[in-house]
């Protein structure tokens, strides 16, 4: 058996968000010298149940053993549909245990790539979940970064209190980059209010919900823009419009750009 082989395996699944709890039946594998094997696992999320299958292989040339891919299956609950995807691992980098439970729930994932030129690039992937290609798999729908998704700046339009301090704000960087829901104090009319986010790149913005997880208008809490001298002289001049007036117009003004937002695609 190559100890060293057996090592990297293990240092693979605890990258790939696998932890030990695989190793011994890893390591009993390696030592039987299968041509190759699979490893199961299951792991619950909040209400939601992932099972994953772990594909090994060994080498056609010497003792060595990669792990090359491994099957994710989402149970929502009894009701909902599973949902499945492959996905593939290279030298212990991949798409991790939790990423995949994101993306099979239709989030999207921030991950470093490389072309087919070996070129280092980055993106934000998102599963179509209405679309399989002819191997059973969801496509994979990138957005690059000159697709005009800023996660940082996306973030800063909004009264989030975390986002004052720079080490919260990173890690709600990292956080919302794994696909993950992050819950925010947000500031609304001058109160702080709980609130659940998560980054839509598709759409160069983020996904809001209440304590309850039902979706909320993002406008509730967004920052007010800063009006410029030009502006505001503008202003001054303009003539006057009633309470009523206002409020219609700006309603319109809204619709307008909700409409703008949905199709940014």
């Amino acid at each position: 058996m190559n100890q060293n082989n057996l090592d990297y395996l293990k240092e693979g699944l605890k990258y790939m968000g696998f932890g030990t709890n695989l190793n011994e039946e890893l390591e009993k594998n390696v030592r039987e010298q299968k041509p190759e094997f699979q490893l199961q696992m299951q792991k619950p999320y909040f209400n939601s149940t992932m099972d994953y299958t772990l594909h090994f292989r060994r080498s056609d040339q010497n003792d060595m053993y990669f792990f090359n891919k491994y099957d994710a299956t989402l149970k929502p609950d009894t009701t909902a549909e599973k949902l499945s995807q492959t996905f593939y691992v290279n030298k212990n980098s991949g798409i991790t245990s939790r990423e995949a439970y994101n993306l099979l729930n239709g989030r999207s994932v921030h991950k470093e790539l490389v072309n087919a030129e070996g070129q280092p690039y980055k993106a934000w992937l998102q599963l179509d979940l209405g679309e399989k290609d002819q191997h059973g798999n969801h496509k994979v729908k990138q957005y690059h970064e000159n697709y005009g998704f800023d996660l940082e700046k996306t973030l800063k339009q909004y009264a989030i209190k975390e986002l004052q301090d720079p080490e919260q704000k990173e890690q709600m960087m990292r956080y919302l980059q794994k696909g993950n829901t992050l819950q925010v104090t947000a500031l609304q009319e001058g109160q702080e209010v709980k609130r659940f986010i998560e980054a839509s790149p598709q759409y160069k913005t983020i996904n809001v919900f209440d304590e309850h997880m039902k979706p909320v208008k993002r406008e509730t809490f967004q920052q007010k823009q800063e009006v410029t001298p030009a502006e505001s002289v503008k202003q001054q001049s303009a003539p006057k419009k009633s309470q009523q007036q206002d409020v219609v117009a700006e309603e319109k003004q809204e619709m307008k750009k909700s409409r703008k937002k949905g199709m940014s695609i």
